[in-house]
């Protein structure tokens, strides 16, 4: 059994499409949330999303996507937000808002955007080991949010960011993602090519903030 891990598309869609082309077969795909903000194609991706994804949790911009004014200090997630509550239908703001904020992968993974505990709470791969005491009843975790891929075992437990899609922060500026075997308990890392140039073509063509462009070339 093969499960596709996403996460953190931030309304990218080139990123999206270029994952899924490049993702191997797999029984079903899960994503850890955060679908909309930053980039130019929110209801395109929460379209995607619904199409291909058995199930999905809530990241924060997710949930805040009625609310940009929460990201007042950081125009770009601010800017990110107020393009996708324009551009997204009733349906689909519907449809994010009643997301769950954890859900059971393959019925032993826990899969949740932040943190396990404490609501958008960043777990940078360091400090996986912190996650472990909220594994007891899981064979690991999916966590995102901090758009940085990782992988560890610790205690038998599997926790895995699977990275960002849509803007990852890791020095990478190719479209991440992973591959889940829950049966074997491992998982493969994996990156995919983009034309980053025409997002950074089509955030320019927006109202959307130049920063937002320019940091999708070195991966920040």
């Amino acid at each position: 059994m093969a499960i596709g891990l996403i996460s953190d598309i931030h309304a990218n869609l080139p990123a999206l499409e270029a994952v899924l082309d490049d993702m191997p077969t797999v029984e079903t795909i899960v994503c850890a949330g955060d679908i909309v903000g930053y980039n130019p194609w929110p209801a395109e991706c929460v379209t995607l999303v619904q199409e291909v994804c058995t199930v999905v949790v809530e990241g924060n911009h997710d949930r805040t996507v009625d609310r940009p004014h929460r990201y007042r200090a950081n125009r770009m997630a601010e800017a990110g937000l107020e393009l996708a509550y324009d551009e997204l239908n009733n349906d689909q703001l519907a449809w994010l808002k009643n997301l769950p904020r954890q859900a059971s992968v393959a019925g032993e993974y826990l899969l949740v955007h932040d943190h396990p505990k404490h609501r958008d709470k960043y777990v940078q791969p360091h400090e996986f080991p912190r996650v472990r005491p909220y594994l007891d009843d899981y064979a690991g975790a999916i966590l995102g949010h901090t758009h940085r891929q990782h992988k560890a075992t610790i205690d038998d437990r599997l926790i895995v960011n699977p990275g960002s899609v849509g803007q990852p922060r890791d020095g990478d500026n190719d479209a991440a993602y992973a591959v889940l075997y829950p049966d074997e308990r491992t998982v493969d890392l994996r990156r995919a090519k983009y034309d980053v140039n025409e997002v950074i073509k089509c955030i320019e063509e927006s109202v959307l903030p130049v920063e937002t462009a320019t940091r999708l070339l070195d991966g920040s």
